[in-house]
């Protein structure tokens, strides 16, 4: 049987809810495989003509919310910053070669086909593996601006705390609230939309509490007709209640604990400064490595793991 023709819109900014699956047993994407992913992500969203809205990513699937745009959204100059950007050089660029990008870095289709093969020789390269990673092709649906966004990027940041990995939706690594909340969108890799533009909410911190407080009510209704779908606590709903879902000093501190376990050196500047000069021929990478300010953090810096 044929397969169904994918809904596309190019002649307009589109969003898009797209996920994918592995066809691997088990749940083949640990925290390396989650970092490396979000990483390609991340990567690709610079070069293609994308909004990042939302994603999360669980064992065996991942979710991604992403606004397309179309062929027009950039000017002949942009597209050739990014392909030197993508390749690192510009010896082989030609403007014949402009109408190809225009087309292939404003196709979802082509976007998520790079994601994922991208992801799938990494992974069969570290396990010295070959065949299939993903299972058949990615599932796309096309999402409403404002109401109906808002409820789908709550609905995929809320996907750790149904499957009872955790129990508050931003204390997960690998989604977008999670990294709204952790790292302060470090490097505006996620639009600050939220589906919250058309309601007139220009603040990016309100947008966030905002959304916040949106995603813990949802999270806390009640799914016992759904087997084995967990709920966000009534103790907690209640505390973000009563602080207006408002992120405290506390919690930047908690979303941030991860750089105890995952860096490299934690500390002040000068000591994670001295500390990579002492052990510098240890580091793989070429360029110097800088400490980086943790955001909520007064004074500690951290420096990656060697890896």
């Amino acid at each position: 049987m044929p397969r169904i023709a994918r809904m596309i819109v190019p002649d307009q900014k589109t969003v898009y809810h797209v996920m994918s699956r592995t066809a691997l047993d088990g749940y083949p994407f640990n925290d390396i495989e989650k970092d490396k992913l979000v990483d390609i992500i991340k990567r690709l969203s610079k070069i293609y003509f994308t909004d990042i809205l939302g994603y999360c990513i669980m064992g065996n699937h991942f979710h991604l919310l992403v606004r397309m745009h179309t062929e027009t959204y950039l000017n002949d100059e942009e597209i050739k910053k990014r392909y030197i950007l993508y390749y690192g050089n510009d010896n082989n660029f030609s403007s014949d070669h402009i109408p190809r990008y225009r087309s292939k870095w404003s196709s979802i289709s082509e976007f998520m086909r790079e994601i994922k093969q991208t992801f799938s020789r990494s992974y069969n390269k570290n396990r010295n593996r070959k065949g299939t990673f993903w299972a058949d092709r990615y599932k796309s649906v096309i999402v409403e601006n404002g109401n109906t966004l808002i409820h789908c990027l709550a609905y995929i940041d809320l996907n750790p705390v149904r499957a009872g990995l955790v129990e508050k939706p931003d204390n997960y690594r690998w989604n977008s609230i999670g990294y709204h909340v952790q790292t302060g969108n470090k490097d505006c890799f996620l639009s600050w939309d939220f589906g919250l533009n058309k309601f007139g909410i220009r603040d990016k911190k309100k947008r966030l509490i905002r959304y916040r407080e949106y995603v813990y009510e949802a999270g806390a209704i009640d799914r016992s007709e759904e087997k084995n779908k967990k709920t966000i606590p009534a103790n907690i709903i209640n505390k973000e209640r009563k602080k207006s879902f408002e992120i405290s000093r506390m919690d930047r501190f908690i979303n941030r604990s991860r750089y105890f376990t995952d860096s490299g050196i934690i500390g002040s500047k000068v000591f994670v400064s001295d500390l990579y000069q002492r052990f510098k021929e240890n580091f793989k990478s070429v360029n110097e490595k800088i400490p980086k300010h943790i955001k909520g953090l007064d004074g500690i810096y951290s420096l990656k793991r060697l890896t």
